[in-house]
């Protein structure tokens, strides 16, 4: 990679990163895209120039939250990684499409514990496009249904379990473990990857969330703040397991 490149790629990276992170804090909120940003505390609006250079609120003092240069420094290790180490399924460009959109859903499901059904349908208009340059019209449909209808029934079940569990212990349970936007989320990455690789996700994410919940709730008991039923946003381990399989996968 010349200087040049390098420049240009970084350059992208940050930008784009703070297009991610503006979107991150207003559309869970206002359910709308905001083309100013907007300061969480007092909702008045300000200027790029406060934004880009992380800078507190011109209007109430209030300081950016942290994800927001974390996110800025992952988005440029990551452009720069997939620059130099280019996946042979998806390619450069592609693949930082696919990045990007991903670090979004990532981000809001580990903060709010929500899918947007309008970032869902976003996402299935993006990655049937590409779905269907990379892997033909049958690879890509057949992925979109399988991934919706296995996690759908996994959805249902534990709706289902939730409901049994709520019954022997005689006390409401809010809670489920899967939501209805992982179920978009799992039909949008059958779009991208098609069938039968959709499966092979499916696998890499009960697996990697299965370890993943166990660590965790074994550090909560170890800190006695364990809960019964603790929820855990599982898109993260749905975007992670896309991410392995962009990179071991090949073209049709």
């Amino acid at each position: 990679m010349d200087i040049l490149n390098l420049f240009w790629i970084i350059l992208l990276s940050f930008f784009i990163s703070q297009i991610v992170n503006h979107l991150a804090d207003t559309l869970p909120i206002y359910r709308a895209i905001k083309h100013a940003p907007i300061c969480l505390n007092c909702e008045e609006t300000f200027g790029y120039f406060h934004y880009y250079s992380f800078k507190k609120c011109p209007n109430c003092a209030h300081a950016l939250p942290k994800r927001r240069i974390f996110t800025t420094i992952i988005f440029i290790i990551t452009y720069v990684l997939v620059f130099l180490f280019p996946p042979a399924y998806s390619g450069i460009f592609l693949t930082i499409v696919i990045l990007s959109f991903l670090s979004l859903i990532f981000i809001i499901d580990l903060e709010h514990r929500l899918i947007l059904h309008p970032v869902s349908i976003a996402g299935a208009f993006i990655f049937t496009v590409i779905g269907l340059y990379l892997n033909g019209w049958k690879v890509t449909i057949l992925g979109g249904v399988f991934g919706f209808g296995i996690m759908y029934l996994l959805y249902l079940f534990g709706i289902i379990f939730s409901k049994w569990i709520a019954k022997r212990r005689g006390e409401s349970l809010d809670e489920v473990a899967l939501g209805y936007g992982d179920v978009n989320l799992t039909a949008i990455l059958g779009l991208l990857f098609g069938w039968p690789r959709i499966a092979v996700l499916l696998f890499f994410a009960i697996v990697i969330g299965g370890l993943f919940s166990a660590i965790y709730m074994l550090i909560l008991k170890f800190r006695k703040k364990y809960e019964l039923f603790t929820p855990i946003p599982y898109a993260p381990f749905l975007i992670i397991s896309a991410i392995i399989l962009i990179y071991i996968s090949t073209p049709q």
